[in-house]
């Protein structure tokens, strides 16, 4: 062992000359690799007699051993001079406070939705739910647009690939009107299976939900809200239907001195028909006239598409954006807003 000592002593000196985990290895290797020094003194054994075999070999073998322990001792201190550089470089300042999770909130259109859904349930309406994949029928035959309304064009509504049985076309609904008409149609069925009276006989619904429409700018997206509202009966008039949006809106804005007007206009699906308008009295828009619903007299083609005698079965519909009224009632500009998911814009609402 005496005469290996020495290359032994070269081991050591080269193990610790090594800065990093491969000049380790490049160290080793000149002396335990498959070139190395103390490999080629096993290869020389075998010209050796058996007792200096015996001698020899042994030496060798302790010579290998120190050698492979001072290889190990290296590699657990280039492991912690690495451990501590790290942990030098990623330093925690423990009396920082600790990271918090903070709590969600609702999107605003989310809590519009919500404040529509019960103020009108206050007022004893349902609130309908449907496909948001509709038939071409219940999207536009059933509301009474004719075959070449511009609605039904692919530059205004987003038709899907589907093909029914009876070949009639499938799109994203544009509106939730055809909510309203399967609720009614329901409606129909359940007082003929259960035998209500026909003085309890009454639809009174709004429809909320989204809805898919081509076009996009700062007030308007490809896909938004809509509410619509129905409220059919034998003695339901026009009157009525001033008297609850008005209500509705007054309760919405939290404002008694919001004034209503009703234009005149037209729909397909009612007659008469009106814009409906609201001026607030005071804040930033005191004093100009907003459209924010469209509204009417539903159509008697609509009422008979919907299962009801129209002789019997009068009443109104409205339809309003929940995006729109959110924008009013928080004071944003840009519709876009409420989509593009910036955390430091939502956060605002909770």
């Amino acid at each position: 062992m005496n005469d290996l000592q020495p290359i032994v002593d070269g081991a050591r000196e080269a193990f610790s000359k090594a800065r990093t985990p491969a000049d380790l290895e490049n160290a080793k290797a000149r002396f335990t690799g498959r070139s190395g020094r103390i490999t080629e003194l096993m290869k020389g054994l075998a010209s050796l007699s058996v007792e200096e075999r015996k001698t020899l070999g042994a030496a060798i073998n302790q010579a290998k051993q120190a050698i492979e322990a001072a290889l190990n001792e290296r590699r657990q201190q280039l492991a912690d001079e690495e451990l501590q550089a790290q942990l030098k470089a990623e330093a925690l300042d423990v009396s920082l406070p600790g990271r918090r999770r903070e709590p969600g909130g609702l999107h605003p259109v989310s809590r519009t939705m919500e404040r529509i859904e019960q103020i009108f349930a206050s007022m004893g309406f349902d609130v309908a739910d449907g496909p948001e994949v509709e038939s071409d029928w219940h999207s536009f035959t059933s509301l009474n647009n004719p075959p070449n309304h511009p609605a039904r064009s692919m530059q205004d509504t987003f038709y899907v690939d589907i093909q029914g049985d009876d070949g009639i076309w499938y799109n994203l609904r544009p509106h939730t009107s055809p909510m309203q008409i399967r609720y009614a149609q329901a409606q129909v069925k359940r007082w003929a299976r259960e035998g209500t009276p026909e003085a309890k006989r009454e639809i009174r619904v709004i429809a909320p939900g989204r809805t898919y429409r081509v076009d996009s700018d700062a007030t308007h997206s490809p896909m938004f809200h809509q509410c619509e509202g129905l409220w059919l009966g034998e003695n339901v008039s026009f009157k009525d239907l001033k008297v609850v949006f008005t209500d509705f809106c007054r309760t919405f804005f939290e404002s008694d001195d919001l004034a209503l007007r009703f234009r005149p206009s037209f729909f397909p699906f009612t007659e008469p028909s009106a814009e409906i308008d609201i001026q607030f009295q005071h804040g930033p828009l005191a004093g100009r006239w907003l459209e924010v619903a469209g509204s009417g007299q539903v159509h008697p083609q609509v009422v008979r598409n919907m299962g009801l005698d129209p002789e019997r079965f009068i009443g109104f519909a409205f339809g309003m954006g929940p995006d729109r009224l959110t924008m009013l009632r928080y004071g944003v500009n840009d519709l876009r807003l409420f989509f593009e998911n910036d955390i430091r814009f939502l956060r605002q609402f909770q």
